[in-house]
């Protein structure tokens, strides 16, 4: 059956990788970047809308329905931010977007970039882990078909690839490494476990790095 998919985050590393690797596969259709700046590429399966605050998001409900999918990468580091101003801008910016998809696409596969560490109890130190946290305990709560959260560590990006910050190409050369302790895999895995939740589904919802490997190969 081919797939009907929305990805957030484009421009961003994470969004532009999945979004590449979407693009490859004959069983998706068609791609709707949702995002804040336009992303510069052409391709038959594309399109595009530019939605500068994704708290209105109900404005654009006509437009965002009849998909099959959500990947969820948009995202921004809590470097430098108070709890208010992190959780207004990735717990309150997600939902709101989540809730009005759940709405106008009830069979939906929701899929969250959340992170490695991220803290489900939603009581822990780290600022970031308890808001991610928080989102995803949040979002299993809205009525999608199904919802995924993804929990990565060190992603290698795809070589085609403009947008890699600039952290991952200092740690790139030890990718190897992290990917034998089981802290590392490609954005090219990652495109594919979140395209086999819609394909296949997969038993857990909340998906470590092994989970992400194992659901990228189809187990």
């Amino acid at each position: 059956m081919a797939m009907k998919v929305i990805i957030t985050g484009a421009t961003g590393m994470v969004g532009e990788g999945v979004l590449l690797e979407c693009l490859q596969q004959p069983d998706v259709a068609e791609v709707l970047l949702v995002g804040r700046r336009h992303y510069d590429l052409a391709h038959p399966k594309l399109k595009e809308l530019i939605m500068l605050d994704f708290l209105h998001a109900a404005q654009f409900r006509d437009l965002l329905q009849e998909y099959d999918a959500c990947f969820f990468c948009a995202g921004i580091s809590s470097v430098g931010m108070d709890e208010a101003t992190y959780s207004r801008a990735t717990y309150d910016v997600t939902i709101q977007f989540a809730k009005v998809l759940a709405e106008v696409n009830p069979g939906m596969v929701f899929s969250y970039v959340s992170g490695r560490s991220t803290d489900s109890t939603e009581k822990g130190r780290i600022m970031w882990a308890r808001v991610k946290g928080k989102t995803e305990n949040d979002l299993m709560k809205l009525p999608f078909k199904s919802v995924y959260c993804f929990r990565p560590a060190l992603m290698k990006p795809l070589p085609e690839q403009k947008n890699v910050k600039s952290l991952y190409k200092v740690f790139n050369p030890l990718y190897p490494l992290f990917r034998a302790i089981g802290w590392g895999c490609t954005l090219r895995e990652v495109g594919q476990a979140m395209m086999n939740t819609v394909r296949t589904g997969y038993p857990k919802h909340v998906l470590e790095v092994k989970d992400i490997l194992a659901l990228a190969a189809g187990a």
